[in-house]
């Protein structure tokens, strides 16, 4: 079982009725997840054989949707709250990282230190994490570190070219686990021989072309779907950063994590994802449980909320001021100077 660090607060406790996973329950969502998307794909493939390829594109938008929502149970399965038992979870989850090119034990490792140093400024960096500068430290790089840094931070290139670099390019060598043995390794080369494998044989029943125009397109939708998310879990107005001292781990679950209010249906393909405060207070929460807590907890509901269409404008925030204690936009950085 993964062990998880108990808050500061008194919400460790509260939260424990939901943290036990359900196996039935478990098992159909991997079913009602799994088995559409693989039906999309088939129908998709099926319409590009008959030279329909506009209509095939236009069904990698509800394959993206199932795509995104089997990563979301990988995820689960790295925070062992799927199933009861690790070596389920694990299996689960590595089998679920060929589909979504992800490779699970490298990825697990890289996330569990994303929920160590969330919204701590002195320990920024972590793997998989969204650099974010303060004023002070963007005012005193070069002209040439400006630049790349704001190159990174433009919307187009951190939800254009960062979800295919990231998926397609950062996620095939262990990038700061190279010298902690081989399991890194293992993970990530085991994850590459299972993606081309079934790339491999996919070309052989139906050609390199629907494999491209279906599954790629598929697989970079989804990926920009899920760097978005991770984005605004994070990043949004109101978002608490604090320095070490003062740093608590369910202050900044709290607020330092967005309630992303989404409409029911999207709520649905993004696994709740949404309700991320209350995941950083208790991560072996399976995603099903989570609007339990707030029906419950209907104290939690507000803090931190985030809806649909006032989300998209967070998207300029790039700069922590530290003085106003919260996210400014380059804009905002150059008129306060």
């Amino acid at each position: 079982m993964v062990v998880e660090t108990k808050p500061a607060g008194g919400w460790f406790n509260r939260l424990a009725p939901y943290r036990e996973p359900k196996a039935a329950r478990s098992i159909l969502e991997i079913v009602i997840t799994v088995v559409p998307l693989l039906a999309i794909w088939a129908l998709a493939w099926a319409l590009l054989s008959g030279g329909l390829w506009w209509a095939a594109l236009l069904l990698t938008v509800p394959a993206a949707g199932f795509l995104l929502r089997m990563f979301m149970i990988q995820h689960d399965c790295g925070h062992g709250a799927f199933f009861g038992q690790r070596q389920a979870n694990d299996w689960v989850g590595r089998v679920i990282g060929v589909f979504t090119l992800t490779p699970y034990d490298y990825w697990r490792q890289s996330h569990a230190m994303h929920h160590a140093t969330s919204g701590n400024l002195d320990r920024r960096g972590g793997l998989g994490a969204i650099e974010v500068l303060t004023v002070e430290e963007y005012r005193a790089l070069s002209p040439m570190r400006r630049l790349q840094y704001w190159l990174y931070r433009n919307p187009i290139v951190m939800f254009g070219l960062g979800p295919a670099y990231v998926f397609l390019v950062f996620q095939r060598v262990p990038f700061g686990m190279m010298r902690q043995g081989w399991r890194p390794w293992a993970s990530v080369l085991g994850n590459a021989v299972g993606v081309l494998a079934g790339l491999g044989g996919l070309i052989w029943l139906f050609g390199i072309a629907p494999v491209l125009i279906v599954n790629l397109v598929t697989m970079l939708l989804a990926a920009t779907i899920g760097v978005w998310l991770f984005y605004v879990q994070h990043q949004f107005e109101g978002a608490v950063m604090m320095r070490n001292g003062a740093w608590k781990r369910d202050e900044a679950a709290l607020h330092g994590s967005s309630h992303y209010d989404l409409p029911p249906v999207l709520r649905w393909f993004t696994a709740n994802i949404g309700i991320h405060h209350v995941h950083h207070l208790s991560s072996r929460i399976p995603f099903y449980r989570l609007p339990k807590v707030l029906k419950d907890h209907p104290e939690l509901k507000p803090l931190s909320r985030v809806g649909l269409w006032e989300s998209f404008r967070f998207a300029r925030l790039a700069l922590w001021d530290e003085a106003a204690g919260r996210l400014i936009t380059f804009r905002e950085a150059r008129r306060a100077a």
